[in-house]
């Protein structure tokens, strides 16, 4: 039985790294440079986590996710955040209708139910509707007069939102911003790449895509996730990096006590190994190690982390500051 299993395991992870250069040029067709964001976006489906891609419009986000949707053959789902948009919208709702046994509930099921959820500026609509996701993203179940319904599994929320200080954005729900995974940050490109984009997108209609991966393969993977080793004093390194950030904490530095009013929980602790894992397996290793845990400190640590008034008057970035808790963390800890 366990030759069995370990057998199962090696070729999912031969099949992750053989169709990991088959991803890249597929999307090479279609989505220029944004190598870092593109990486992490791979990590959260493997390790099974949702994710938030931040940045302004225009950055080709909506296009990334659909995308790597096809690339994986999964079901895709897109909706659209507006300020008009209610709960039922997003997880569906019940209608009358008749039958053989009379009038009856029948529960239409929303766009919710699909394998890659697009949530596209989940930031523009209100917290009451931006609510609706968290029981589907946290028990992958949607309730519905008293009656549970399963999603289908793999089941991702990559979600887009606009840089808050624009108009018609809503601050996302802490609890809501906890249970991503990740905070992707796409920036706009460098000259070379923009150059490309441009060229490519006037020249000739988009190219489709293959897909490399099924839904199946999917969960494959992030049962090898799972399985990857990690010691304990690097599980150690990232519940004390978490924990630095907390400005109550006895021993945190004294720039997150002047900077930060609410620092990451546990959450952050957990997203920091399992995405260390991921990171791990996609790069054909065998064990995790400090330095993948300090590679994924920004897209675990930048949706968690809430400044204070004085890191706005002293001019301070979150980025910054998570910079500042990585290099104050020595690797041994």
């Amino acid at each position: 039985m366990e030759t069995s299993k370990n057998s199962s395991e090696q070729a999912a992870f031969e099949s992750l790294q053989a169709g990991r250069v088959r991803l890249e040029t597929e999307l090479g067709k279609v989505i220029v440079g944004q190598r870092e964001v593109v990486e992490q976006l791979m990590l959260s489906l493997i390790a099974g986590g949702h994710c938030l891609i931040t940045g302004a419009p225009g950055l080709a986000k909506t296009l990334l996710v659909k995308t790597i949707a096809g690339l994986f053959q999964l079901q895709f789902q897109r909706i659209q955040f507006t300020p008009d948009l209610m709960p039922a919208d997003i997880t569906g709702t019940e209608i009358l209708t008749d039958s053989d046994q009379g009038r009856k509930l029948t529960f239409i099921k929303g766009p919710i139910f699909a394998n890659i959820v697009l949530a596209d500026e989940i930031n523009r609509t209100p917290p009451k509707t931006q609510a609706a996701l968290l029981e589907a993203m946290q028990e992958h179940q949607v309730t519905a007069a008293g009656v549970r319904h399963v999603l289908s599994e793999p089941f991702f929320v990559l979600a887009t939102q606009n840089p808050v200080e624009m108009e018609g954005t809503y601050p996302l729900p802490e609890a809501q911003l906890d249970r991503f995974l990740f905070n992707v940050l796409i920036d706009y490109l460098p000259e070379k790449d923009e150059i490309a984009v441009v060229q490519q997108t006037t020249s000739r209609l988009p190219q489709a895509v293959q897909g490399v991966f099924s839904g199946e393969d999917v969960l494959k993977f992030q049962a090898l996730v799972r399985n990857v080793p990690v010691a304990e004093d690097v599980v150690r390194y990232a519940v004390r990096l978490a924990a630095s950030s907390r400005p109550k904490q006895a021993n945190a530095p004294e720039f997150v006590k002047n900077w930060i009013n609410w620092g990451a929980g546990t959450r952050a602790a957990q997203a920091l190994v399992i995405g260390a894992k991921a990171r791990v397996l996609l790069k054909g290793g065998t064990h995790v190690t400090v330095d993948d845990i300090r590679a994924l400190a920004a897209p675990v640590f930048r949706h968690r982390l809430l400044l204070n008034y004085r890191a706005e008057a002293d001019g301070v970035s979150v980025e910054q500051v998570i910079q500042k808790l990585v290099e104050a963390m020595p690797k041994s800890v």
